[in-house]
């Protein structure tokens, strides 16, 4: 391994939270990795724990031993040769899928279909899978050379800069709906998802009504500005739905939460002709919903799945200059930080969300 380093040493081994079988995560010492020409390693500050990662630690959906762990913030700690966009020292977000920009699906702009973004292109050891729940993650060529490696901003704190993948996901949802500001649009689901869906149709202009069992999360919704609440829990969502509407329904209804069940109720929600926009259904399965109502009330039912490179500088932008002038500070979604020694621990309490409990972070750096 050719590279230059800061002078922070860097040792030969760090912990991690490996993940070893369905719902068995340990905190383990594993090596460094090592980078090679035009790659980057870097020291994790701060990372997110995603509700995709949640699910591939409980289903066995992916091989073991793996390094979870994508919604990633830290410091370049070494270069690999060839690399001149970045040097040690630097603080950067990565994004650890980035397409080859010129295959069919990226010329539709289906980014997320393209078979180089399907490879995983950050690591920490084992089969690439993200890595962030480690000390060190290795970033690989094609992802520094080709965007997927983003400066963070004087100001900007790693906790902020770690929501702009999950922030770009959004915004893709949000501008695939066409939203217009004589629109209503429901967002079931106020975990931190639910409320970055919902914030960020808010800025279109469009009216926006939010769903979640819990009032403590439909607080922190109005801190963002969501003042339309529905308490699942008491009221009937789709009834609320149509009052708000002169009886036709929302506009558009993104479903923020992995529960198929709630298919029925958004189809229920929407207009004739409205749209159904299915974002935390991740899981491959059958689900039922009513044919009828797609085909003779006109209702689409959509999907949007993971990032994409075309709006990156725009979702960054948001995330940076939010936090900057006190318009987006996402920093106040995150009820639990813990150190990189209590992942099987945050992992957990991610499992098992509570009123209280939002986004969840793992600051190794910490």
């Amino acid at each position: 391994m050719s590279t230059v380093t800061t002078p922070v040493t860097i040792p030969a081994t760090m912990h991690a939270a490996v993940y070893r079988g369905i719902n068995e995560v340990r905190v383990e010492t594993v090596p460094v990795p090592e980078i090679g020409p035009g790659e980057l390693l870097i020291r994790v500050a701060s990372c997110g724990i995603c509700g995709t990662d949640l699910k591939k630690i409980h289903t066995g959906s992916h091989s073991a031993p793996r390094i979870f762990g994508h919604e990633t913030a830290g410091i370049v700690v070494a270069v690999g040769d060839g690399v001149s966009t970045f040097a040690a020292g630097d603080r950067v977000m990565v994004f650890h899928h980035i397409p080859c920009r010129s295959c069919y699906y990226c010329r539709k702009k289906t980014f997320a279909q393209c078979a180089v973004y399907k490879k995983v292109g950050v690591t920490a050891g084992f089969e690439p899978s993200g890595g962030g729940f480690a000390s060190f993650v290795r970033v690989m060529d094609w992802i520094v050379r080709d965007g997927g490696v983003v400066p963070i901003p004087n100001g900007v704190p790693f906790e902020q800069a770690a929501f702009v993948e999950p922030v770009n996901t959004c915004l893709k949802g949000i501008k695939m709906l066409n939203l217009q500001p004589d629109e209503t649009v429901l967002v079931i689901g106020q975990g931190p998802i639910g409320i970055l869906l919902a914030s960020l149709a808010l800025k279109t202009g469009a009216t926006v009504l939010t769903s979640d069992l819990y009032p403590a999360r439909h607080a922190v919704a109005a801190t963002f500005g969501l003042k339309n609440p529905i308490h699942a829990g008491t009221e009937d969502v789709a009834a609320r739905a149509k009052a708000a509407t002169e009886g036709r329904g929302a506009d558009a209804v993104l479903i923020a939460v992995g529960h198929d069940a709630l298919i029925r109720t958004a189809m229920e929600a929407v207009r004739p002709g409205g749209k159904v926009m299915l974002f935390a259904q991740t899981q491959h399965g059958e689900a039922i919903f009513d044919p009828g109502a797609v085909c003779m009330d006109e209702k689409s039912l959509l999907g949007s799945y993971s990032a994409a490179v075309d709006i990156q500088e725009e979702g960054a932008m948001l995330v940076f200059d939010g936090y900057l002038d006190g318009t987006f500070d996402l920093t106040r979604l995150v009820s639990h930080r813990f150190a990189l020694e209590q992942a099987v621990e945050a992992i957990d309490i991610a499992s098992h969300p509570t009123a209280t409990s939002m986004k969840i972070m793992i600051e190794p750096g910490s």
